[in-house]
């Protein structure tokens, strides 16, 4: 009899504890599929803001290529990158096994997924750079280089466990051995990982690239090329601010774990709370995205007397990107400080870009690139070492201006410094051996009648793109007897076609393609 009573009451327990252990998994199920759902609805952002940011005969065309970066990732994660970044075989420098998924069980496809979302959008980011002449496979063609391979390495060097820059711990908290200074980089969102990642691949494709035709006067004075839509350009970024509440609190992966303590440095003992870790990271990123908004803001009224919409909107962006690897470890004090301080980066070096005669659109680079830079090194300055040990992280070293030492920061400086030259020499050389061989770049024609014209059946805007100056501009521009071909001498990839562009001074004309 008490043998039975007491098997009655393990089995009793048993269930209470599976039933937990359910009830946990329901719970982080839910809460990773809709950051999965807000990051992934950054694609969105990223194709309304450029759009927004070309011109209108090219409107289609980004729209389509972002589409692309979706579908191509998709693919190109599901074959090779998470076998890359988390393969259960691997090295230090990165994953070999579980490629196509093989082998993983289905309780593993909503990380997978939230994993997906985040390749795409180091994907999208290098568009930006290079929107308006880049040729349509080339696009494609770096868009699987990125997300199968570039971004799933460097992902691997960071957030899994067998790393070589992991903060995280092989066999448990205490063996601290086989991590970089014994302490690891901590990047809780991919200011490293994703924004710089994209941010210099699209730095490399904007330089070998070169500008587009007209962006810089004969003297090499830069000519304004704005985007033809203030509203889509707004709706964009605001669109990619909402998609970052699921970015930076969504790293958090779980918000319900058993109770676990870790001690502190001074004795006192906290637990391990990845929830209030996603609540922090969700205040921070608000209030580093305001800082660098209204900053960018003050600065350039300053500056040029006016109160510039792209340069508030890019700001902001600066700010998401720079409070990215540090959202869930930093008081908010800290966030309004590293927000503005990557907004103003973000203005040096879209005014370098200039002098240097690149051409980036949308400031993808300073805005990514440079502002992902400093927000991975803000880490080592700013992290709080309760929140550190909150987030499960391990805390021997914290912030400097904190007493943390300058374990962590050396070891964020190391990944800036690695990132930088494993995505410059791969995607530079990708980059230049698709200029040598003539398909990186679209043709001359058809960058100056637009590639909606040439390769999508026609202008997105069919009613009113006739009426608009950039229309008249293309016409006027057009090399000698281009207008007046010969019968069947149609544009490359259109058939022939007839466009009505209604002058401002005087009738209409009739091109004839």
């Amino acid at each position: 009899g008490v043998e039975q009573q007491v098997g009655a009451v393990v089995g009793r327990q048993i269930g209470v504890e599976l039933q937990a252990a359910a009830d946990r998994a329901g719970i982080n199920t839910t809460f990773l599929l809709l950051a999965t759902a807000l990051v992934f609805s950054m694609q969105i952002g990223f194709a309304v803001l450029t759009a927004g940011s070309v011109r209108t005969k090219n409107v289609k065309n980004v729209l389509l290529k972002n589409a692309c970066d979706a579908m191509v990732t998709s693919i190109s994660y599901y074959l090779f990158g998470y076998a890359f970044a988390y393969g259960s075989t691997s090295n230090a420098f990165m994953g070999h096994s579980n490629f196509a998924l093989s082998g993983l069980p289905s309780s593993d496809y909503i990380f997978i997924t939230f994993q997906l979302t985040f390749a795409a959008t180091a994907c999208t980011i290098v568009s930006g750079c290079v929107c308006e002449r880049i040729s349509f496979y080339a696009y494609l063609g770096y868009a699987f280089l990125i997300t199968s391979f570039v971004y799933p390495v460097a992902s691997h060097w960071v957030w899994s466990s067998s790393g070589w820059l992991t903060a995280a711990a092989l066999s448990g908290p205490d063996d601290s051995s086989f991590r970089l200074f014994g302490q690891g980089a901590i990047d809780f969102a991919g200011c490293s990982v994703v924004h710089m990642i994209g941010g210099f691949a699209g730095l490399c494709g904007c330089a070998i690239i070169g500008p587009r035709h007209g962006r810089f006067d004969p003297n090499g004075e830069p000519i304004p090329m704005p985007g033809h839509s203030a509203t889509l350009t707004a709706l964009g970024a605001f669109l990619l601010w909402f998609g970052w509440l699921g970015f930076n609190p969504g790293s958090a992966l779980v918000v319900a774990v058993p109770l676990t303590a870790t001690e502190l440095s001074n004795g006192d003992f906290v637990l391990i709370q990845p929830q209030l870790s996603a609540q922090r990271a969700a205040l921070n990123t608000i209030i580093a995205a305001s800082a660098g908004g209204l900053s960018a803001l003050l600065l350039v009224r300053v500056r040029d007397r006016v109160n510039d919409l792209n340069a508030c909107l890019n700001g902001m962006l600066a700010g998401l990107v720079s409070i990215t690897a540090s959202c869930s470890l930093v008081e908010p004090y800290a966030a309004i400080v590293i927000g503005l301080i990557g907004s103003m980066l973000y203005l040096f070096a879209s005014w370098l870009e200039i002098k240097l005669k690149l051409d980036d659109p949308l400031e993808a680079f300073p805005v990514h690139g440079i502002a992902g830079m400093w927000g991975a090194l803000a880490v080592g300055l700013f992290s709080v070492e309760r929140h550190q040990a909150v987030a499960g992280f391990n805390y021997r070293s914290w912030g400097l201006f904190y007493g943390g030492g300058g374990r962590l920061l050396a070891s964020n400086a190391v990944l800036v410094a690695v990132i930088i030259p494993w995505v410059c020499l791969i995607m530079a050389s990708f980059f230049f051996l698709l200029r040598i061989t003539g398909l990186l770049r679209i043709s001359a024609d058809a960058e100056l009648l637009g590639q909606d014209f040439e390769q999508h059946g026609g202008f997105a805007y069919p009613e009113d793109v006739i009426e608009t100056v950039e229309a008249e501009e293309t016409v006027k521009e057009l090399p000698p007897n281009f207008i007046n071909r010969p019968p069947g001498s149609q544009s490359q990839g259109s058939m022939a076609r007839t466009v009505h562009v209604e002058s401002r001074d005087g009738p209409d004309e009739e091109a004839n393609f």
